[in-house]
């Protein structure tokens, strides 16, 4: 199916499931804007612009000020925001693929867009303009209605999932572009520009910050900087790529071959791990027992190496796989990269908090048929988390002469894209990079 009917059947079950949506909140209509840009405290400078992802939701059109109109019935009216501006580049609309599925009207300024508006009785608005929503007299961002929208963005569909394969072709392509430099000798610096050109996009058009982690630094989850230290023994970079606003998240460690043994060894082992974790997934196992089910494989691969003296369960049951896998296993993804509802027990916004034991755990949810997910264990030796097991009545359990010796090589992670098929699963991302 071409692309512009892939997205006419995703247009329709935006529409369904908005009045469904509306139905179920008491509203007679929907309003989304695509958002109004951010501008820095004191400056005159703009942050990049992130349409609200509901507006991305229904329409990949780019820019801020633009609005939507959904009412029960009747197709989407799209107000687009065209300024006449010498100091920015405007682009015409010319004729793109999601067009049709619109009565598509033109503003020259935000207040021209808000007064062709008009009058929108009993409406909700979503997004960041709420003080001339709530001028227009509509209802700023309720909770019942987000929530319900949010619920929906779990369940991809068939553009959805199109967009998504795309950008993981390209992100695919930046890690072997950047796995190549690291393994020439590259600096983190040097990596990330052979991933971002391979890409072929400027440093905000990432759908995240790309980390690109040398040794040690690996050990630090979000690491953002990018050092000019060369040839790296270990390399960890995480870094995905947009189409139409969808993510991909992918995740690799590579070692160089003049890395340790005993790490490179525990990468391999990190690998099969990761792997047996994404043949597990089904429709009707809670994430929460697959993030248990992580826990309980890293354990054993800690054990088997000599890190660890304690089995699995053991292990799992007191805690000492936790300072070397402090994350969730991973996380619902779309529109946002961390994407919403992953702590929802249904449509009406019930929370369902992660156990204390694991309070970064994403996804608390069941998993379903349509989703999209990350998978991504890991296993870093990060001191201040593993200090405290130094002095306890647990520190006899831990090879600390070999630890510390491993400490320099950073840490693992390594992540795939699931989409869950009505059986199974479908890894995303091992077509495009295997390993």
């Amino acid at each position: 199916m071409d692309l512009a009917s892939l997205f006419q059947a995703h247009l329709g079950e935006r529409q369904r499931s908005a009045e469904e949506a509306l139905a179920r909140t008491g509203f007679d209509a929907l309003v989304i804007s695509s958002g109004e840009v951010h501008t820095y405290f004191a400056d005159d400078q703009d942050a990049p612009f992130h349409p609200t992802p509901h507006f991305a939701h229904w329409c990949p059109m780019a820019g801020p000020h633009h609005l939507l109109v959904v009412r029960p019935g009747k197709t989407p009216r799209l107000i687009r925001y065209a300024p006449e501006d010498f100091w920015y580049e405007q682009l015409p609309l010319g004729s793109p693929f999601w067009a049709g599925g619109f009565e598509i009207e033109e503003a020259g300024t935000v207040e021209d867009a808000w007064a062709r508006l008009g009058s929108v009785p009993r409406a909700a608005y979503i997004g960041n303009e709420s003080d001339r929503a709530a001028a227009a007299g509509l209802e700023p961002n309720p909770a019942l209605l987000t929530a319900h929208l949010d619920w929906t963005r779990s369940y991809k569909t068939d553009y959805e999932l199109q967009c998504i394969e795309e950008a993981t072709v390209l992100g695919a392509r930046g890690h072997l572009a950047a796995k190549a430099a690291f393994l020439a000798g590259a600096s983190e610096l040097e990596i990330h520009q052979a991933y971002v050109q391979t890409v072929g996009c400027l440093d905000h058009e990432l759908p995240y910050p790309s980390i690109v982690a040398l040794n040690e630094k690996g050990a630090t989850l979000h690491y953002e900087g990018k050092r000019g230290l060369k040839k790296g023994f270990t390399m960890l970079i995480d870094a995905g790529a947009q189409v139409r606003g969808y993510a991909s998240d992918i995740t690799r460690t590579i070692t160089a071959p003049h890395c340790d043994s005993r790490f490179a060894a525990l990468v391999a082992g990190m690998e099969k791990v990761q792997r047996e974790l994404c043949e597990a997934v089904h429709p009707g196992m809670p994430y929460g027992d697959l993030h248990h089910l992580g826990h309980l494989k890293i354990a054993g691969l800690l054990q088997e190496h000599g890190i660890l003296k304690a089995a699995p369960d053991e292990a799992v049951e007191k805690g000492l796989s936790r300072p070397f896998f402090p994350h969730g296993l991973g996380h619902h993804l779309g529109i946002q990269v961390h994407d919403v509802a992953g702590r929802q027990l249904g449509p009406d916004g019930t929370p369902a908090p992660p156990p204390p034991q694991h309070p970064f755990l994403r996804t608390t949810r069941m998993i379903e048929a349509g989703q999209v997910f990350t998978v991504e264990p890991g296993l870093y030796f990060i001191p201040m988390l593993l200090r405290p097991f130094r002095e306890n009545e647990h520190r006899d359990r831990f090879d600390w002469a070999l630890v510390d010796e491993l400490t320099p090589c950073g840490g693992i992670r390594i992540e795939d894209n699931l989409f869950v098929t009505g059986a199974s699963s479908r890894n995303l991302t091992r077509k495009h990079l295997p390993n």
